[in-house]
């Protein structure tokens, strides 16, 4: 059992509550950490046997690219598609932050925690 994790993953998009973030748009930062058996990867030295870090990065890119209103929900949508294209993974974990979000003062970030 082992863990791959990709960090500080930066996209600028368009989600939000208000309508004014979903115009305007704002920069996000997302964190994955999968658990899984790489023993096969870790004996074959195979890509295919393992969880590829450019996967992960498009099918987070492509979530990121759907507006949503809540950070939960994207964290979900990025586990359920990485569940999908990695149906043996053991754990998903997903950390998703907004820059500067709206709540009327000062605060560097937003950040949810998901766990699948």
């Amino acid at each position: 059992m082992g863990t791959i994790a990709l960090e500080g993953l930066e996209f600028f998009a368009y989600h939000g509550v208000y309508a004014e973030e979903q115009k305007i748009g704002n920069r996000y930062q997302i964190d994955i950490q999968i658990t899984t058996d790489f023993s096969e990867a870790a004996d074959t030295d195979n890509l295919k046997d393992t969880v590829n870090y450019g996967d992960l990065y498009e099918i987070i890119s492509g979530v990121m690219q759907i507006k949503a209103k809540l950070l939960e929900h994207i964290a979900q949508l990025i586990i359920s598609s990485v569940r999908e294209r990695y149906p043996k993974i053991d754990k998903v974990e997903v950390a998703v932050s907004k820059f500067n979000p709206p709540i009327g003062g000062v605060c560097s970030r937003a950040k949810i925690t998901l766990v699948g």
